[in-house]
């Protein structure tokens, strides 16, 4: 069943600037812009509220929502549009965020407002938890609209763990579902993924990603799991991997409203095979198996 008004996305939109040492490649991205255009990808209407820039990054990221038909409500950016610069030369890519990024911000006016109270829910993903005065503001808009929430650290934005922490679990209560993976246990919880998914279990349904490790989802008590899924063709980029599990599973959520276990590894058998589709090329825009790229890549990424 398809939502009468679009799904809302909060969170992050910004430049992609990957680097390996001999070329330099743009991209638009962000954690909740990767997953409202994965959503609309997938059918399902969305909406993202983020900060952007009146800059030329911010009119390079207006277009991109635009060509994939994702609604933007545009937060105020004084110091310009957000930049994420990932050198890859070898093992895993280096971060580094420009201060727009550092000091992103989500304001909620009228029309953000209505948004949300007209949405079947809101996800967020790559907020600021460690910032109470964004945390407060974020639950005041939302009121007792369900969540699904993606922590999604990021160690270049993270400014206080232990803040970051307690904003994100102030909310958890609150949730449908909240999606953790690997790298997100260990760079906030010292953990690993086991042991945080038993700890958010209680409290609401967790889907938990573990890369290579493939998914596990946990749901009242019953855990459904599924590998990560074999598909022709190399991985080239694995940074849309977690966005496309997110953005699958809530298309699930809004689509077929899982209920039991096999409903549950259904969807989550989806997200793997998208997020398998997805890493088999540059970028983090969401892919969907056996379709034909040639048209997602003329519009570009």
């Amino acid at each position: 069943m398809e939502p009468a008004a679009p799904v809302v996305v909060i969170g992050d939109a910004l430049i992609d600037e990957l680097r390996d040492g001999t070329t330099v490649t743009e991209l638009v991205g962000g954690a909740a812009l990767n997953v409202a255009v994965g959503l609309v990808r997938l059918g399902v209407p969305a909406m993202l509220i983020a900060m952007v820039g009146d800059d030329e990054a911010g009119d390079h990221i207006r277009a991109y929502l635009h060509d994939y038909g994702v609604g933007l409500l545009a937060s105020p950016a004084p110091l310009g549009s957000s930049r994420a610069v990932s050198t890859r030369v070898g093992g895993e890519p280096v971060y580094e965020f420009n201060e727009a990024a550092q000091a992103r911000a989500v304001t909620y006016g009228a029309v953000e407002r209505a948004a949300i109270a007209a949405a079947p829910f809101v996800v967020v993903s790559c907020f600021p938890f460690d910032h109470a005065a964004q945390v407060a503001a974020l639950a005041e808009a939302v009121g007792d609209k369900p969540l699904v929430i993606d922590p999604n650290p990021r160690s270049g934005m993270l400014t206080d763990r232990d803040a970051f922490i307690q904003g994100f679990e102030s909310l958890v209560p609150r949730c449908m579902l909240v999606k953790v993976g690997a790298d997100d246990a260990s760079l906030l919880y010292r953990t690993s993924i086991d042991e945080l998914r038993e700890r958010l279990a209680a409290a609401t349904t967790v889907l938990a990603t573990a890369g290579a490790g493939g998914a596990v989802l946990e749901v009242d008590g019953v855990v459904v799991s599924a590998p990560i899924a074999a598909l022709a063709g190399r991985v080239v980029d694995t940074m849309g991997a977690g966005d496309a599990v997110l953005a699958s599973v809530v298309a699930s959520l809004v689509q077929d409203d899982p209920q039991d276990a096999a409903a549950w590894s259904a969807a989550l058998e989806r997200a793997m095979q998208v997020a398998a589709a997805t890493v088999r090329f540059e970028g983090a825009l969401l892919r969907i198996p056996g379709a034909d790229a040639m048209d997602l890549d003329r519009l570009g990424t």
